[in-house]
């Protein structure tokens, strides 16, 4: 590895996501539709930048609080996704209060995303009052979720 490939290795964004789930269904979140944020108008997992000194868990529980009023009562690792910019640590919990029950702080919209939806790769949004697409990785993201938990995911 070169001197600059080392550095842009270093140099990667590091983001904590998680994916819950409820009743066989993923709740998701359409991002705003700012051109200047990454994948702008998709559904994509909540979550967010790591801050310095903090740890990937402790990111993705303080991120769940800042977008969703959701206080998360456990979460496990699924893994780590990786590529030239991001380094994504993923996690996953079951959702165990009802939507009605979150409070969107950061988005355009939410919801719980059928397998269907996933493996379709677009879902209608009320707020936009249009079918938006989801974001390629997140997407990938949850189609390996779903096939490693197979029906675990009740």
């Amino acid at each position: 590895m070169s001197a600059k490939d080392s550095d842009a290795v270093m140099n990667r964004i590091e983001v904590a996501i998680a994916i819950l789930y409820q009743n066989n269904q993923f709740l998701m979140q359409l991002r705003d539709n700012i051109p200047t944020i990454v994948y702008p108008g998709f559904w994509g997992l909540f979550g967010g930048h790591i801050e310095p000194g903090e740890t990937p868990e402790v990111a993705v529980e303080r991120e769940l609080l800042e977008e969703i009023g959701y206080q998360i009562p456990s979460i496990t690792k699924f893994g780590v996704y990786q590529d030239e910019k991001v380094v994504r640590h993923v996690f996953q919990a079951p959702l165990t209060v009802e939507v009605s029950e979150l409070v969107l702080m950061e988005g355009w919209d939410l919801g719980l995303l059928s397998v269907d939806d996933i493996v379709r790769g677009d879902r209608y949004s009320k707020n936009a009052d249009q079918t938006r697409p989801l974001g390629a990785t997140h997407q990938q993201i949850l189609l390996n979720f779903i096939e490693s938990s197979h029906t675990k995911i009740k």
